[in-house]
């Protein structure tokens, strides 16, 4: 664990997170769909778990004002189970309260009780159900929410996100 590198999410990394992203529920976001997010959406922050140019998990937000909405997190099955979900999503809540996020929600499925015991171990309380909120199956979501971020980190600096290969001049 202690070769992980938690850090923003970058052009090319987005191949890597498509496919976890593939791999872990039943409709994907697309290549495409993280792209635009790394290119053109200007309050979506995506961070990534590096261990030497592989990537081990993934997990996103939006930050508007004050408000911050996790729109996904996920971890490769061979990476599962050793504590890279925690570390992302550690790092978010710092990250988008370091943005100015006072408070975050999301929505997760009322059957993932492992993804439901994560964010409650980081602060988040369900407050309500969201009915049919899945397309695949129709499956409840709980909707979650955390009051209690993180501190400010007076040293905060953003990463920013290097340029595309063809951005560069590169073939």
């Amino acid at each position: 664990m202690s070769n992980i590198v938690i850090r923003r999410m970058q052009y090319r990394d987005v191949a890597q997170v498509a496919a976890i992203e593939a791999a872990t529920f039943p409709k994907p976001w697309s290549e495409d769909s993280f792209r635009r997010e790394v290119e053109k959406n200007p309050v979506a922050r995506y961070l990534v778990a590096d261990r030497a140019g592989e990537i081990l998990g993934y997990a996103g937000a939006w930050v508007v004002m004050d408000e911050c909405h996790i729109t996904n997190i996920a971890v490769a099955e061979a990476a599962q189970g050793q504590g890279v979900g925690r570390r992302l999503m550690e790092a978010l809540m710092q990250y988008v309260s370091n943005l100015g996020a006072a408070w975050a929600d999301l929505e997760v499925r009322v059957s993932n009780l492992r993804a439901q015991h994560l964010y409650a171990s980081v602060g988040f309380i369900s407050i309500g159900k969201r009915k049919r909120y899945y397309e695949d199956n129709g499956e409840d979501a709980f909707l979650m929410v955390c009051e209690q971020m993180p501190p400010v980190e007076e040293d905060f600096a953003e990463e920013p996100v290097e340029p595309a290969e063809n951005e560069k001049g590169e073939a």
